[in-house]
């Protein structure tokens, strides 16, 4: 399991629900992410000045902080503070491993099958230090099962420990293994750049390109050919002509991606996460999604039934047994990562590998486009608005509104202008605009989103002019309701005029009574007064 980067921090982190609670400034210190649990209802994560916390339900106590208590607030884990986590595993026991930038091996969490490698079957509260056979050499990735667990060493070693009912520890036996051990038969002094772990099944992947795996095989989910469990590495030989540069197991299947960009998956079959069009079970290696171009990353986890790819030129795939629904063939998403399925459409929304995020300034273009209104540095125009003044883009106006394509066109003077006066709108108002136009949103209160519903009708942009109906519905009152109601019937808004009549005839006693209804004119109050007689108001 290796971290990699995804596009943007904001557009990770906001599809996972256990994140929206937290401050947005804490998010923004998020260098590393993974959301575990049963119901994707806990959560690791590392900050860049390099402290660990966790929050959630602590089911096993798989937060590491000492205690079993739940907590929708992060908690620092102590002891992994400034220690450089350079991977996270994540069995569904649960269980959680985590190796350091020196090679160092922690474990905590569920350890009823002596998964967590300390020797004992005691449930670990907080992260312990696993030396048993390591010492000397040092750990550079780690992969859970349900409660087995693997670490591969630097060296290109793979050791196993934990449950082994069907020799997912690859030991050539059944006996749980309460300390890691080497896995030597058939992988041999030969070196190991990938592992993986299906529920009770492992998987590695050798430098030249070449495929194990052991443990329970009811499902195929092994790809040697038959449904045999294998207490020893078996060598995938369907794949042997390939050169295979990533592996990944779900639950009860696997997949493998090529060196030329081809997918082949295997095993378990019954939601479709094989992606071949059927239901039906492989025991051996197929190559599926054959017309969608080359792919070049490959997603799936123990945790869920889920499969995902995307292809070089970035569309995402997603197939298998999502949202209760199953897809039996690929099918294209409008996510840019892989990461974003499994957030949005995998049961439960567990991260299948840790989140890592850029921490060298990475800003996406909404972000910079944000920053870049009002910003006199870069800005080639200035509209003067009640004698203040605001910073714009030529380019940015002309991009996002016909008005302005129109204004800027060579025969108006506006064009030859480095600053425009505008008379007809409050500052705060067309401010608000200008910014609308930057942003995609609008933060007025409701007497002021009147003015912008104003200049909405008079520039034509009708998703502005929704925003400001929102914002004045959210914002109705007894004391501006009949303000409002008198605008909506100004600028012809149907359906917010019908809002605030309804709300001033539930409310009439106390409406009528206001300063606002009072300086409404005569006209608007006897439509009113006709209209309320229609629903009833005036009967005995």
């Amino acid at each position: 399991m290796t971290m990699a980067c995804t596009n943007s921090k904001q557009l990770s982190v906001e599809r996972w629900p256990l994140f929206s609670l937290l401050d947005p400034e804490f998010i923004s210190t998020i260098k590393q992410a993974c959301v575990l649990g049963s119901s994707g209802n806990e959560a690791i994560v590392i900050t860049q000045d390099d402290d660990v916390y966790a929050l959630g339900s602590n089911c096993s106590s798989c937060l590491g902080v000492g205690d079993a208590l739940s907590s929708l607030e992060p908690r620092k884990i102590e002891i992994l503070c400034k220690k450089k986590i350079v991977d996270i595993g994540y069995g569904s026991g649960p269980h959680v491993l985590v190796c350091t930038d020196n090679g160092d091996l922690y474990s905590w969490g569920h350890n009823g099958y002596s998964q967590l490698g300390n020797g004992s079957t005691n449930q670990g509260m907080s992260p312990q230090l696993i030396t048993t056979n390591l010492i000397g050499r040092k750990v550079v990735k780690v992969a859970c099962g349900s409660h087995h667990s693997l670490a591969l060493t630097q060296e290109g070693e793979v050791f196993a420990w934990g449950y082994n009912n069907c020799g997912q520890v690859g030991s050539g036996t059944t006996t749980n293994q309460a300390t890691p051990r080497k896995v030597a038969a058939c992988l041999g002094t030969r070196k190991v750049t990938e592992i993986a772990c299906g529920q009770t099944s492992s998987m590695a992947l050798l430098d030249n390109g070449e495929v194990y795996g052991w443990g329970y095989n009811g499902n195929g989910q092994l790809g040697v050919g038959n449904n045999v469990n294998q207490p020893n590495p078996c060598r995938v030989a369907a794949l042997q002509q390939m050169i295979v540069v990533q592996i990944v197991c779900g639950y009860a299947h696997a997949m493998a991606l090529t060196d030329e960009g081809s997918v082949y998956a295997w095993g378990a079959n019954s939601y479709g996460q094989l992606g071949t069009g059927n239901k039906a079970n492989l025991v051996t290696p197929t190559k599926i999604a054959l017309d969608k171009g080359r792919f070049v990353e490959i997603g799936a986890t123990h945790y869920n039934h889920v499969s995902a790819a995307i292809t070089q030129t970035g569309k995402v795939y997603m197939w298998g047994q999502c949202r209760g629904q199953s897809i039996t063939s690929p099918m294209e998403t409008r996510f840019s990562t892989v990461d974003d399925v499994f957030a949005c459409f995998s049961m439960p929304a567990v991260t299948w590998r840790p989140l890592s995020f850029e921490t060298d300034n990475f800003y996406t273009i909404e972000r910079h486009l944000k920053m870049a209104f009002d910003n006199q540095e870069s800005s080639d125009l200035k509209f003067m608005v009640e004698g203040r003044v605001v910073h714009v883009h030529k380019a940015v106006l002309k991009i996002r509104c016909e008005h302005f394509r129109s204004m800027f066109q060579a025969h108006w003077g506006e064009d030859d202008k480095d600053v425009i006066e505008i008379t007809q709108f409050s500052y705060p108002v067309y401010r608000a605009f200008l910014e609308y136009l930057y942003t995609d949103q609008v933060d007025l209160p409701p007497e002021d989103a009147i003015g912008l519903l104003d200049l909405a009708n008079s520039y034509c942009e009708q998703q502005l002019k929704r925003l400001c109906e929102r914002i004045i519905k959210q914002g109705i009152t007894v004391e501006n309701a009949a303000m409002l109601l008198a605008a909506a019937i100004k600028y012809e808004a149907r359906d917010l005029e019908e809002f605030c009549f309804r709300f001033c005839f539930n409310h009439m006693t106390a409406v009528t009574q206001t300063e606002a209804f009072n300086k409404l004119d005569e006209q608007t109050v006897k439509n009113f007064i006709l209209k309320a007689a229609q629903r009833g108001a005036f009967k005995y």
